[in-house]
């Protein structure tokens, strides 16, 4: 696979640009809804894609060798879901052919973004812990595009 087919596994939802907490006892992962520095909320997107890694040392660059050894990707993760042999949701920009159904689905991270990581200091991050990110939305579990 092409860096550009890789690249296009990506949903656009955001959630793995969400601050994380790891249970170092137990490994047990919990999400926030506190984002990344460069995470736009709107967009879902990175403000600053080409130079994340530079601006953000701790961003993961996700690669076909390591995708299926990270326990905090969202189980709707394109990157995970072909890792595994798994189809595409419906909502899927590959899938769909549009790249807002993925936000229409329920599955971004768009209006949920309570602040970034500049906003919200680290002592603070264990209240604001969520479940919703690593749930999947019924509206997204569906075969097919709902008609509305």
């Amino acid at each position: 696979m092409s860096e550009p087919e890789w690249e296009s596994l990506c949903d656009g939802c955001g959630r793995c640009c969400l601050n994380k907490l790891e249970e170092e006892d137990t490994g047990q992962i919990y999400y926030t809804h506190v984002g990344c520095k460069l995470l736009d909320a709107g967009t879902c997107g990175c403000k600053d894609y080409p130079n994340r890694s530079d601006k953000v040392p701790d961003c993961v660059r996700l690669t076909p060798a390591n995708v299926r050894t990270l326990n905090w990707l969202p189980p709707s993760c394109g990157y995970k879901l072909v890792a595994e042999g798994r189809d595409l949701y419906w909502w899927h920009p590959l899938v769909s052919g549009d790249p807002d159904t993925v936000h229409e689905a329920g599955v971004s991270v768009r209006g949920r973004v309570e602040g970034s990581e500049e906003e919200i200091p680290d002592a603070d991050l264990e209240d604001h812990i969520v479940q919703w990110p690593a749930q999947l939305p019924k509206r997204a579990r569906l075969k097919r595009r709902p008609k509305d």
